[in-house]
């Protein structure tokens, strides 16, 4: 999934910015209010989300709440941090409507949240000029079925996991890939992630670090009972199926979507994750590379 080229590519005028901040974030309250006007002053309107408002204490209508927002806007700006932009990614992707998402950082710098408040109006300008990079980060698609019927969807920027409760012993899991089986595998859980999500769970699993343009999807299993399961990089358009052994009522077994949102599986329950149909479009920062966010996030080269 290779960058767009602004010349190549050029995005649609935006006429309409949705703006999310992180729930709570009072650092955030003042700068709302400044967008906005920036926004005004330029004639293109602006839409609060609904708990957003309250923060910076407009009364500015419509307040839609997170759900409806994509629906009604043609790009939107979030302040806060990875967590709040990959909830918000997940709701772009299940409207369908595939617009633009720009992150700004209220903390350290994050891996999607990489625009730092200085960046803010150029990096905010230069997507409504349509001179903004874009991104187009793959998602993922992840169905369950339950008694042989489809029970629930769902989309995920970073990853789809499937892990036990924190009682549980440890869970065996069949993985096909495909038509091809792959192995069943005894562990603490399995991460079926994205390349944008290779430096997030599956960092933390030992997984290796993908370039967020590689069209690939990692499986990573978490504390396998056997050490020579080892995490395995597949093809970006591979559909990968995952059946849980739950034997008995006291196991838990849950299936978790970027951290964000999930749900305890049941016996007979099988998996499906594949490549969503629409990607992410993450405005990005033209000041670093993602080498750059590598090394000052993992810190590397320092002692």
């Amino acid at each position: 999934m290779c960058p767009d080229s602004p010349a190549a590519s050029p995005s649609p005028r935006i006429g309409r910015v949705g703006l999310v901040a992180k729930r709570g974030l009072q650092e955030a309250s003042g700068h709302l209010l400044d967008i906005a006007s920036w926004l005004d002053a330029r004639g293109v309107g602006v839409v609060f989300e609904r708990e957003t408002a309250a923060l910076a204490g407009t009364d500015r209508q419509p307040q839609p709440d997170r759900d409806s927002l994509p629906s009604i806007v043609d790009m939107i700006l979030v302040l806060g941090g990875d967590g709040t932009l990959l909830a918000m990614a997940d709701r772009i992707a299940a409207t369908g409507t595939g617009i633009p998402i720009l992150g700004v950082n209220f903390g350290s710098l994050g891996f999607l949240t990489e625009i730092t408040l200085p960046e803010l109006y150029p990096s905010l300008e230069a997507a409504l000029a349509g001179r903004a990079r874009i991104d187009r980060r793959l998602m993922l698609r992840a169905a369950t079925a339950r008694a042989g019927e489809p029970f629930q969807e769902s989309v995920a920027l970073n990853d789809v996991v499937i892990t036990k409760g924190a009682l549980s012993r440890i869970i065996a899991l069949s993985i096909w890939v495909d038509d091809d089986f792959v192995t069943d595998v005894r562990a603490d859980g399995l991460i079926i992630a994205s390349a944008t999500g290779s430096t997030a769970y599956n960092l933390a699993a030992n997984g290796p670090i993908m370039h967020p343009a590689v069209d690939a999807l990692l499986l990573t299993p978490i504390a396998p009972h056997t050490l020579t399961n080892r995490p395995v990089v597949i093809p970006g358009g591979s559909r990968v199926r995952v059946q849980p052994a739950i034997d008995h009522t006291s196991d838990e077994v849950y299936l978790t979507f970027d951290g964000q949102t999930g749900f305890r599986l049941e016996a007979g329950d099988v998996v499906t994750v594949h490549q969503a149909e629409r990607p992410l479009r993450l405005v990005r920062a033209s000041t670093r590379t993602y080498f750059q966010i590598l090394r000052q996030k993992l810190r590397w080269g320092e002692r």
